[in-house]
């Protein structure tokens, strides 16, 4: 069977050989004292390893190939940051190696110390024929605990990713936390449809403008629907000419220009989720919570987060789902399954981000919340309902999505506690 290098890691990292009779390509003893630390950056693929060779102690690092000629595919004989290499672990030795400084790298084969039980079950494991995941036959026999502890850790995991992206808009929006909610906002208002063409209204929105302006409801749908390119139509509606006379007066003031490249679908949406009422809900939830960041920092359970997020449109949409159509009345405030989505994608990744950057953290709180949440129905969770009925709360939706993207789709196997636990049965 092929062997890859991510299954030498694991050997090596958890020691999945015959530590008693391990000898280099020169016939010296070898005796691995500490495996060394994995090393996710450049470099070689364990730091501060100590191995005993003969009769000597070395300290230094380790680097793994599945073949030792990859040394030289990998142009590590030019590099001197490879000098410090004390062992070179293969899985074929078929090539002699030297640093930079021309000495000899000491290699250890892996092939003939393996216990072929461990070859067998990860050949059984990443060679399985499969609809869903590698493990689809054996995941619903994984001890429970195993799966709930690797499941929180890779709810954080996700976190953490989308920290990265709200630190990314908090540079760009220089440091203003409340900028960065507000492009939020408009990308998951914009729900899967109408998410990009939102982000990039409010990106080419500056919320110093929204500021200024939020005090008038008007003001903020003109502006709304003005760069949304929805103004850009022939409509005789008194309410449409009075958005379009106030949007052209504000964007000469502020040296606007519609965004018609990016302007939002109606297609295939049901009335309700159409962007008209969207862009009236985010114009009424802007002019109506002031201090909406500091309120969602304070709110303490989910029922605060319905509340806070408990408003409707401006009076005209309430007849309305779009311009100079009239429909039946009725109020258009936001369901509770939105507020949920709001509350997963927007709410608890920014206040984790918030509280990393001021050194503090809330994790239980954070869990507790999450978990309040009733779970999300996608594809994804769908098909792991169907190997076990596993999706209690919206953390485990949440990990559940991160496992099927970040490990199982690209072969990630190994790295997944749930693939690690199999491979020691």
């Amino acid at each position: 069977m092929h062997i890859k290098e991510d299954f030498l890691h694991y050997i090596w990292k958890h020691k999945k050989f015959d530590t008693q009779n391990l000898r280099t390509d020169t016939g010296l003893p070898i005796r691995v004292l500490k495996a060394g630390q994995a090393n996710l950056d450049a470099g070689s693929d364990f730091f501060n390893s100590l191995i005993e060779i003969g009769q000597q102690k070395w300290a230094g690092n380790v680097e793994i190939h599945v073949r030792a000629s990859d040394w030289y595919a990998h142009h590590h004989e030019t590099d001197s940051g490879y000098d410090n290499v004390i062992l070179h672990v293969v899985w074929e030795n078929d090539a002699q190696v030297f640093r930079k400084d021309h000495s000899t790298v000491p290699t250890l084969e892996l092939r003939d110390v393996v216990p072929v039980e461990l070859i067998s079950r990860y050949a059984e494991l990443i060679n399985n024929p499969k609809q869903f995941i590698n493990c689809e036959k054996d995941f619903a026999g994984v001890d429970e605990l195993v799966k709930l502890h690797w499941l929180e850790r890779l709810y954080f995991e996700r976190l953490e990713r989308k920290t990265l992206d709200i630190t990314s808009l908090l540079n760009r929006s220089g440091q203003d936390w409340e900028a960065v909610l507000y492009i939020l906002l408009f990308k998951y208002f914009g729900s899967k449809v109408n998410g990009v063409s939102f982000e990039y209204l409010a990106k080419g929105l500056d919320f110093s403008i929204v500021r200024k302006n939020r005090n008038d409801l008007q003001s903020l749908e003109a502006l709304f629907f003005g760069q949304a390119g929805l103004l850009e139509v022939d409509c005789e509606d008194n309410y449409f000419l009075t958005l379009k006379e106030s949007y052209n007066y504000l964007a000469h003031k502020h040296q606007l220009q519609p965004n018609l490249s990016a302007k939002p679908h109606f297609f295939r949406l049901r009335p309700p989720n159409f962007p008209t009422i969207r862009l009236s809900q985010l114009a009424k939830l802007f002019s109506s919570r002031v201090h909406l960041f500091d309120n969602i920092l304070e709110a303490k359970t989910i029922e605060d987060y319905y509340q806070l997020f408990r408003f409707a449109t401006s009076e005209y949409w309430n007849s309305h789902y779009t311009f100079g159509k009239i429909s039946k009345n009725s109020k258009k405030t936001l369901s509770k399954n939105f507020v949920d989505l709001l509350v997963i994608n927007v709410v608890v990744p920014l206040r984790f981000a918030y509280l990393q950057s001021i050194g503090k953290t809330e994790n239980d709180f954070l869990l507790k919340l999450i978990q309040s949440i009733e779970p999300e129905h996608n594809s994804i969770t769908q098909n792991f309902d169907l190997l076990q009925k596993i999706n209690a709360n919206a953390l485990i939706s949440q990990s559940l999505i991160q496992l099927k993207n970040e490990y199982c789709t690209p072969n990630k196997c190994l790295k997944c506690e749930i693939g690690s636990h199999l491979l020691k049965k």
